[in-house]
């Protein structure tokens, strides 16, 4: 009977032993990783304070998914509250004194946005700074430029509270940050004309890489919570999303509505804050380009 105990405590006391490292690894290797440096190479771009260039950045940033974590009016907002220790409270960005971007200079907002890397050259651990790295000069210029313009406003601090199972994931490279997944080796995107053309809606589909992956074939979406539902599959074949949509008008009409034709909901993930707000143009050169995909499987890249 002593034996079986003894065999039993040893058995305890090892899977505690392994609890304990794991969730060391967890927290220690998730800390060392967000608070490593990345060395990028940056060039400024020109910032735009003309009212044209305004106007393109307001659509920018109302369109390209800025609002749905920072608000219209850039008071930052709770992005993530999965009730479970996951917390995601974006940052205010407007242009109120102690605002986090008040002190961005031309270099660091291009960092920021183009490579995931805040000033003092640590990675951004959540923001999808991913999908705004392949906005052409112009384009990120005007949008920082409108930014710039937002009216000062009492707002949220950013805060990030992660729980051991996703400090786990991120420490071991399953959950990658921002500048983990941008190659800070490609030039500026060249400017391409906003007009309804597939290589334009290739641009405009920078916003939907990020959850829908590079090949805009779906999956899991990374680093979201676990009751999140796998991004749609938005090339052409079996089981693609697309299928829902037989012409432009009905892809429209998702866009606006957050509803499919049958009038059955499309996961609330989506980010319709924003998607509601693309032109015809960028919503035509969308369709064109996602018709164009070579048929993969979900997740396939």
């Amino acid at each position: 009977m002593r034996k079986i105990v003894a065999v039993a405590g040893a058995i305890v006391l090892v899977i505690a032993i392994a609890v304990a490292g794991l969730a060391g690894f967890a927290w220690f290797g998730s800390e060392h990783k967000r608070n490593r440096i990345v060395a990028v190479d940056v060039a400024p771009v020109a910032i735009a304070i003309d009212p044209e260039g305004i106007a393109r950045g307001k659509y920018l940033y109302e369109s390209r998914g800025c609002t749905d974590c920072h608000g219209r009016d850039g008071a930052g907002k709770v992005v993530i509250d999965d009730g479970a220790g996951m917390l995601v409270r974006a940052p205010n960005i407007s242009t109120a004194v102690g605002a986090a971007t008040n002190a961005l200079g031309p270099l660091d907002w291009v960092r920021l946005l183009r490579h995931g890397v805040k000033p003092n050259g640590r990675p951004v651990l959540i923001m999808p700074s991913e999908d705004y790295a392949r906005m052409s000069d112009d384009d990120l210029g005007m949008l920082v430029g409108y930014v710039k313009t937002l009216p000062p406003i009492e707002g949220e601090v950013a805060e990030i509270n992660l729980p051991l199972v996703v400090r786990f994931l991120y420490a071991s490279g399953f959950i990658k940050d921002a500048a983990e997944k941008i190659d800070h080796t490609l030039p500026p995107a060249q400017p391409v004309a906003p007009t309804e053309t597939v290589a334009y809606g290739d641009y405009v589909a920078n916003s939907c890489r990020g959850c829908h992956n590079p090949a805009l074939s779906g999956g899991p979406i990374p680093g979201g919570p676990p009751d999140w539902p796998a991004a749609a599959n938005l090339t052409p074949g079996a089981g693609s999303a697309m299928a829902h949509y037989a012409d432009e008008a009905a892809f429209a009409a998702m866009l606006k509505s957050g509803k499919r034709p049958d009038g059955s909901a499309v996961s609330a993930v989506m980010p319709f804050e924003s998607l509601r707000e693309l032109n015809a143009a960028d919503i035509a050169a969308l369709y064109a380009f996602f018709r164009t995909l070579p048929p993969k499987k979900q997740g396939e890249v």
